[in-house]
């Protein structure tokens, strides 16, 4: 692998045949309805899952429903969601969005419209609205309607430019456009599914943006960031990685 794996598009299908092994399939069952996909990633901009979690609950309760939601006085929805980084930003854009689905369905308070929507029409609905980026929708539209999007965060973005898959000065919202071109005509929904989860728990469990769990990554034969800092991976490294994630000894991996 390492000899033979060197164009952008041969690293991204590696990276996607190894880690599939590492880390498993991924079960296919959506991790959440849409309209929560949509609030919850929305609040998670810049804050820990934890505190995102404990906002979009607390909302729930202080309010009810979706309804409640949106009718509740803004400064007590701003309390609600008091967890999340900018919570006076983020209130607002709620009750805003919540508004649009209202109008674009007739009154219902439900996403379920945008399996029938051209995944272009749909991309273009959900980065209209306030607050939601490429990656939000595309999360949306792949976790919960599997259409044929690739999210890219932070830490599918690290992996992806350590690999050498994608360059040095290729941002975030740019590297969206780029892997999508590279792997749609590669990969089905549910290849780019598995991809965006196994590099997410990649960037999060083994390559850390500081101090990278080297040894342990199934990626060095061919990763750009290794050879810069340790040459070469040698047969003696290749041998020494784990074939397969340890949930018993390193815990269990995210949702």
């Amino acid at each position: 692998m390492a000899q033979t794996t060197s164009s952008a598009l041969d690293k991204a299908l590696a990276d996607h045949q190894i880690l599939n092994e590492f880390y498993g399939p991924v079960p296919k069952a959506p991790r959440r309805t849409p309209m929560r996909e949509l609030i919850s990633t929305l609040l998670s901009h810049r804050t820990t899952h934890a505190d995102e979690e404990l906002a979009y609950d607390r909302m729930l309760e202080a309010f009810g429903d979706w309804p409640g939601v949106l009718a509740a006085p803004l400064d007590e929805l701003i309390h609600a969601i008091r967890t999340t980084r900018w919570p006076a930003t983020q209130a607002p854009r709620i009750q805003d969005i919540l508004r649009r689905i209202q109008a674009e369905t007739g009154g219902e308070f439900t996403l379920d419209f945008l399996a029938d929507w051209p995944t272009e029409r749909a991309m273009q609905w959900l980065t209209d609205m306030p607050g939601i980026g490429l990656k939000t929708a595309s999360l949306v539209l792949l976790f919960n309607f599997r259409k044929p999007v690739l999210p890219v965060d932070a830490h599918v973005h690290r992996v992806m430019q350590r690999l050498g898959v994608l360059g040095p000065k290729v941002s975030v919202e740019k590297a969206h456009e780029v892997l999508l071109t590279m792997l749609k005509p590669e990969l089905d929904p549910e290849g780019l599914f598995n991809f965006h989860k196994h590099n997410y728990w990649h960037g999060q469990q083994i390559c850390f943006f500081q101090r990278p769990n080297c040894p342990r990554c199934p990626l060095k034969g061919f990763c750009n960031y290794y050879t810069e800092h340790f040459g070469p991976a040698t047969p003696e490294a290749l041998a020494a990685t784990p074939a397969h994630w340890d949930a018993a000894a390193w815990g269990k991996l995210p949702h």
